[in-house]
């Protein structure tokens, strides 16, 4: 009698996991059971099997987001190495004794470029344009794009004319800064030093800052992608 009832319960469980049900629902309710066991089994729990499409989809999301990590983590890391690279001038500052007019131009060098290269520069334009750029590389994914992605971020590449040109002036500008750095002596280099990590120091700051207003609220930062024309269309939203 018991092995008449095992076979019958194996037997509807070979007919669920195959995806049918047998005639007599009163007995639906042996199948709960595990066969040889009176423990209840949670019929829910029974997944189908990844299929190639579900692989494909995971592998296509996992490029999608590291494209985004990898544009958005490569300019972080450029302006990062810049900071730690130039810092150094302006750390040599406590070292040395500053005149009264050394220390007013140090005070207009970290106020002029805070605003100026910072505010205006970074925080409103540069950074978010970063994050946004990186989310449309996000749900637009080429092979090369995101092969390049740090330099797509930044406006370099497959940007409108006037978004390249002004992405090349501030790197312009920050180049100057560079050169000009290196041919003055301390502490003037310092000086012109410090003020262009403190604007770096705020760049850095304003992708983290519309970073997070991204992740609380994805498509919500009011600030055009400036692809090219022809592929404003793949942008939604965008104006």
């Amino acid at each position: 009698m018991t092995d008449g009832t095992d076979n019958s319960v194996i037997r509807l469980w070979k007919r669920r996991c195959d995806g049918s049900n047998g005639p007599d629902e009163s007995i639906d309710a042996h199948a709960r059971f595990l066969p040889g066991t009176g423990n209840r089994y949670n019929t829910a729990s029974v997944k189908p099997a990844p299929t190639h499409g579900d692989y494909r989809t995971q592998v296509t999301s996992f490029v999608k987001s590291l494209g985004f990590a990898w544009g958005v983590g490569g300019v972080l890391a450029l302006l990062l190495f810049a900071v730690y690279r130039l810092g150094r001038y302006a750390v040599e500052l406590g070292e040395l004794s500053l005149s009264t007019l050394e220390w007013v131009a140090l005070i207009i060098s970290i106020l002029y470029m805070s605003y100026a290269e910072g505010y205006k520069g970074f925080h409103r334009s540069f950074a978010p344009r970063v994050v946004v750029r990186a989310d449309y590389l996000l749900r637009n994914p080429r092979p090369v794009l995101l092969l390049l992605a740090p330099l797509f971020c930044m406006g370099y590449i497959h940007a409108t004319r006037k978004r390249m040109l002004l992405s090349l002036g501030l790197t312009a500008m920050i180049i100057c800064f560079v050169i000009l750095v290196r041919i003055l002596p301390q502490p003037w280099r310092g000086i012109v030093d410090a003020g262009v990590v403190a604007g770096l120091g705020i760049g850095v700051l304003s992708i983290f800052y519309f970073l997070l207003q991204w992740k609380m609220e994805p498509g919500g930062l009011a600030y055009p992608v400036e692809v090219p024309r022809e592929l404003q269309r793949e942008v939604p939203g965008d104006t």
